[in-house]
């Protein structure tokens, strides 16, 4: 998955940015961007095939970047090659908007077609400099607000999302939308922080807000406004997040598989611990009480990818100690399958992200036929 920062605030932007970004490596990626305002003057946007180190490189570790609010981006190549022309941000033809986005946006040469009849040019092969050219197209056209143009922009849009963006007539502002991908939001001290992921701004804040699937967000100096896709605004409450950075990053290990796989005999203590109450396994924090464990028959482990392959084994471990049967089912197919859920099952989603697309709609379908549901997620506050 690509990588999203965006920060407003009082120091300067570029730094925090590729900071921010060095966090999300993790993620993986092919090349990396920032843009940067310093109050009204033209943004600077710059891009970089290859590691970030090549990015820093480029902009003297962000010192050579002036500005208090930007935004930046690690890409993993989906729609066209590895290039500087396709990694993030894009922008209009006239700089009016400046967007990094993560997702798929399913009828992006529909699209595109169309704003090419209005006069529109494209550089990249992305499907995301479509979404800024759109979202500029309504901006201009209805000579509304951020807040208009993004919902006459994401209404028309079909796929996944994750958005922040820039306008030339609002600097300092940065503004956010996201659709079944991971968005949040930090605030603290006269400054706003934007992130896919918590580890890239939890060095900063640990206040943070998690953006709604379907819903805009517009970041200003140390606060943030909420609002749905009819552009009403609308509250969300703050949380703090307890756990430490170092959870997030390598810990000393050369890569993240080295950590992961000594960290597992901890994590297993830890997982199984958060279901301990007075010595004994309680799911009720989970919505689930022993009678419904008690009832239980069937066993649907549901997940897409690596998370898949760890259904896999836990089929094997759940069927040799219990009396339950099980089925791994991976979450692409799961919704298109005619297939009869048995009374009295329970579904377990896996998914690293809690965004996981086909994921989700697994989980949504299940709830539909009144299947009883439980989550095993790395990322708390995802959907």
């Amino acid at each position: 998955m690509c990588g999203i920062v965006g920060f407003t605030g009082n120091n300067e932007a570029a730094p925090i940015l590729l900071d921010g970004l060095s966090k999300l490596e993790y993620r993986g990626y092919d090349s990396a961007g920032i843009a940067v305002r310093n109050g009204d003057a033209e943004p600077e946007i710059v891009k970089a095939k290859g590691k970030l180190k090549v990015l820093k490189e480029m902009t003297n570790d962000g010192k050579a970047v002036k500005g208090a609010c930007g935004i930046g981006h690690t890409r993993w190549a989906t729609h066209g090659e590895p290039s500087t022309v396709n990694a993030h941000p894009h922008c209009s033809d006239d700089e009016n908007v400046i967007a990094v986005h993560n997702g798929i946006i399913e009828n992006y040469q529909e699209l595109r077609e169309k704003l090419i009849k209005k006069g529109y040019t494209f550089k990249s092969e992305t499907d995301t400099e479509v979404a800024v050219k759109l979202i500029d197209y309504y901006y201009k056209k209805y000579l509304g607000t951020p807040v208009d143009a993004l919902n006459h922009a994401l209404v028309r849009i079909r796929g996944s999302y994750a958005l922040a963006v820039m306008f030339k007539d609002y600097p300092g502002e940065i503004y956010a939308a996201r659709k079944d991908s991971p968005m949040i939001i930090g605030v603290t001290g006269g400054e706003s922080y934007l992130a896919s992921d918590v580890p890239a701004i939890l060095k900063y804040t640990r206040n943070v807000y998690y953006i709604g699937n379907m819903e805009l967000a517009k970041l200003t100096k140390g606060a943030v406004a909420f609002y749905n896709l009819d552009g009403e605004e609308i509250q969300k409450e703050m949380k703090t997040i307890e756990w430490d950075a170092e959870a997030a990053e390598k810990s000393g290990y050369e890569h993240f598989m080295l950590k992961e796989i000594h960290e597992q005999p901890k994590v297993i203590k830890d997982t199984i611990n958060s279901v301990l109450a007075d010595g004994n396994i309680s799911f009720e924090s989970v919505g689930l009480s022993d009678e419904d464990m008690k009832n239980i028959q069937q066993v649907y482990i549901v997940a897409c990818g690596s998370a898949y392959h760890v259904g896999m084994v836990a089929q094997y471990v759940i069927e040799e100690l219990t009396s339950l049967s099980v089925r791994v089912e991976l979450a692409s197919e799961f919704r298109y399958r005619q297939m009869k859920l048995a009374k009295n099952s329970l579904a377990i989603i896996i998914s690293q992200s809690g965004e996981t697309a086909d994921s989700l709609a697994a989980l949504r379908l299940c709830k539909e036929k009144g299947v009883k549901t439980l989550g095993i997620v790395n990322v708390v506050g995802s959907s």
